[in-house]
This record gives structure tokens, sequence and C-alpha cells, in this order.
């Protein structure tokens, strides 16, 4: 299921440029910059309460649904693979039934998160093992965001058809006005209105709520005009079968990737909850390096899979050295600014003394991130978009097993520096050992 381009298929010409990819990476950049944002300010409101139990139930809660929401990522990675492969062949009939697909598959998984929100809130407080205030706070702010599942993954599926068709600038006003919708309300409700992690939690769900309206409205006119596609190619059984087949491979790799950061705050806890929100304010800054790199990602996804689609190595290996260098001079930035800046940001964060402390003592770590994950998330996005799935699971098990090893040694020799070490290691294999595994693929499938 990995390959779903046909070898009679025409060869079909287009070149990829430095303009085509800034074209998609540079709004991409802008659309993903907004989600870290969110985290920061949804950060930041907690924090101006003073009370590190609350900030640390909103980590714990954060990452609860980074695990869910990212295990279900194929939404959007799955559809964008799929889109960008049709439209190569330029088959719009299957571009849109992709997207009803994904969109159907959206609904069902959302609801069935609802149904199963009190084992998700027990799971979470059993996982983690924070103190039983974090515990009281985590409850709360699962129990409110859960509402919004299925507009998340409604969300995961519209932008990843509008990234498929590579139309970044559409994808920017999209998650512009989702998370912006968010980050308002989120300071409405939670600062003004002086609800603090409730209003934090319903925050999210208006902004999902926006989001799904607008995307929806978009695409729904998009096809009035150009015609729907018949309800039985979209509604095709076999079909959607062949779609969960093949992103069965990206939610474990997704599923193994959230672990690994699930995993990290986990450890962090252990040493304490000043240590655990001190890594909470940290790892919203390896978000935003996440998210500079993941606009390069979006547009290796989007070229790459074109690419396949249409049959043109030529383009494939342009897209590879294009966005390789768009991105680490990207990373090399970010890492700059990090290091200079991240004391001042880190301040702006949070007002609790010990909790700044110990996010300075750490805060190299989180700097280098960038430099370190640049070529994880370039591959992550050349496998995506080629729909290298089986491939893209196989080294993300290997670079997890190697994660786990680091994490155990280098946390019980150098506490909190070793875990963030660990990540170094988990970022460093998963590019390295996808780069090896490019190499040999792009031989036999453009041959």
């Amino acid at each position: 299921m990995n390959d779903h381009v046909g070898t009679a298929a025409p060869r079909r010409a287009f070149t990829v440029t430095n303009r085509l990819v800034l074209s998609i990476a540079v709004p991409m950049t802008l659309a993903f910059l907004t989600t870290p944002l969110l985290g920061i300010v949804d950060t930041a409101v907690v924090g101006q309460l003073g009370n590190a139990a609350l900030l640390g139930g909103l980590a714990v809660g954060a990452v609860t649904f980074d695990f869910l929401f990212a295990t279900f990522n194929f939404l959007r990675t799955g559809t964008t693979g799929l889109v960008a492969q049709a439209m190569g062949r330029e088959d719009e009939a299957e571009e849109q039934a992709t997207f009803w697909r994904a969109l159907a598959i959206a609904i069902v998984s959302g609801l069935v998160m609802i149904v199963l929100a009190p084992l998700v809130i027990f799971f979470a407080g059993g996982f983690f093992a924070p103190e039983q205030a974090v515990r009281d706070a985590v409850s709360t702010y699962v129990g409110i965001r859960i509402l919004a599942a299925p507009l998340s993954l409604m969300n995961y599926a519209i932008l990843g058809y509008i990234l498929g068709r590579g139309e970044g600038t559409l994808g920017l006003l999209l998650q512009f006005v989702l998370n912006g919708t968010n980050i308002v309300l989120s300071i409405l409700f939670g600062l003004v209105l002086g609800w603090g992690l409730e209003g934090v939690a319903w925050g999210t769900v208006g902004g999902e709520l926006a989001g799904a309206m607008l995307g929806m409205a978009i695409v729904l006119r998009r096809f009035a005009r150009a015609g729907f596609t018949q309800r039985a190619r979209a509604l095709d059984l076999p079909a959607f079968i062949a779609m969960l087949s093949l992103n069965r491979d990206i939610m474990i790799r997704t599923f193994l990737l959230i672990g690994a950061f699930a995993l990290l705050t986990r450890q962090g806890a252990q040493y304490g909850t000043a240590t655990l929100a001190a890594n909470a304010v940290l790892m919203n800054l390896f978000h935003v390096a996440a998210f500079f790199l993941d606009g390069f990602a979006a547009a290796a996804e989007q070229l790459a899979g074109r690419s396949v689609g249409a049959r043109n190595g030529a383009a494939f290996r342009r897209t590879v050295r294009l966005t390789a260098l768009w991105g680490f001079g990207m990373a090399a930035v970010v890492s700059a600014i990090f290091l200079v800046t991240g004391s001042s940001l880190i301040a702006l964060i949070t007002t609790a003394p010990d909790v700044r402390a110990l996010a300075d003592e750490y805060l190299v770590w989180a700097a280098l991130t960038a430099l370190s994950g640049v070529l994880a998330f370039q591959m992550d996005g050349i496998f995506i978009g080629a729909t290298w799935s089986r491939e893209m699971r196989n080294m993300m098990l290997l670079s997890f097993a190697l994660y786990l090893a680091a994490l155990f040694s280098l946390g019980a020799l150098y506490g909190n520096h070793g875990l963030w070490a660990a990540l170094h290691v988990f970022l460093l294999a998963r590019g390295i050992s996808l780069y090896l595994v490019m190499r040999r693929r792009v031989v036999s499938v453009f041959a």
C-alpha cells in the first residue's frame, strides 16, 4: 500500500523551484507558528495565576491531547500525500473523494473520543502520576477540551486536502482563524472573565469550531463549482479500507512520536512539579522550532507526493535538495534566536521564580532542537508525500528503541539534562535513518 502510482502511468513534467517551495513553506510556516504561539499564550494565561499545579495540569492535559490527536494525524498527513499524488496524476475526482473519506473517518473518530472521555482522564492521571492537585487540573481541562474532538479531526482532514493541493496561503488563512480565535477566547475566558484553566479549555473548543466552519464553507463552495464527485466513489468501501491500511503505519509512527514526548514529560514529573512546569515551558520553545521546520516539511510533502504521482524523478530529487537547504538555514536561525532571547521568553511565559530558574538552566537543550531535528522533519515530509509509510514506521521503531535506551540511561546519570539529551538522540536517529532509506528507495521508484 506504499506505492499508489501504477508503473504504466505517464510521466508528467513540472519544475520544482525555490519560488514554488517558498510559496508553500512560507505561508504554512506562519500558519503552523500560530499553534505553538497558542501553547505559549495558554501557558502564559495559566502561569499568571501563580499556581504551579495548574500549570502542570495544563502541561499534562496538553500532552494528552497531543497524544490523542496526533495518533490520528494521518487524517492530515495521509490526506496530503494522497491528494498530492492525485494532483500529480491530474485526477480531480480522486482528490475530492479522498477528502470525503478522511472527513468521515474524522467525525466518527472524534465522537468515539467524546464517549471515551472518562477513560482518557483516568489514563492521563495514571500514566503521568502527578500530584493530586495536578490530577484535578488535568480532569477539568481534558473534560472540557475533548468536546471539540470531532471538530479538531475535521480540521485535520480539511488542512490535509488544502496542503495536498499546495495551497499554502489558504492553509495559512484557516490556521490563523482557528488558532487566532482560540488565543482571543483563551485570554477572554481565562483572564478577563476569570475562568482560569477552564477558560483556556473553552477557548480551544471555540477556536476549533471557528476553523471547521470556515474550512467546510470554503471546501463545499469549491466542490459545488467543480461538481461533486459521485457518492459511490467517495463512499467506496475498498477505498476506505485502502486508506486505513495505508495510514496504519503513519498512525503507529505518530503514536510513537507523541509517546516519546509524553515519556519526556512523565520522566520530568518524577523530579517534582517545578521541573515538570519548566519542561512544559521549554517544550513550547521546541514546538516553535518544530513549526518553523514544518513549513518546509509541508512543502516537501506536497512536492514529493506530486512528483511520485507524476512519476517525475527529477522533480523529486530537486524537492529533496531545495527543502533541505531551506530547512537547515531556517533551523540555524531559530536556534540562534532562542539562545539569545530564550531567558526573556521564559520570563514572559511564567511568573513562578522556581520554574524560571529551572527553565533557564535547561534552555540550551531546547534551543538546539531545531538543528538536531531538521533532517527528521524534512524526511518525514518526503516519506509522507510519497506514502512510503512502511519504511517510515520501521525507522521510527528503530529510533524509538534508541531513544528509550538513552532516556533511561542518561536520565539516571544526569537527571533532567539527560532527558533532554535523549530527545536529541531521538531526533538525530530519525533523520539519519530515513535519509539512508530514501537514498535506496528513490532508485527503485523512479527507475
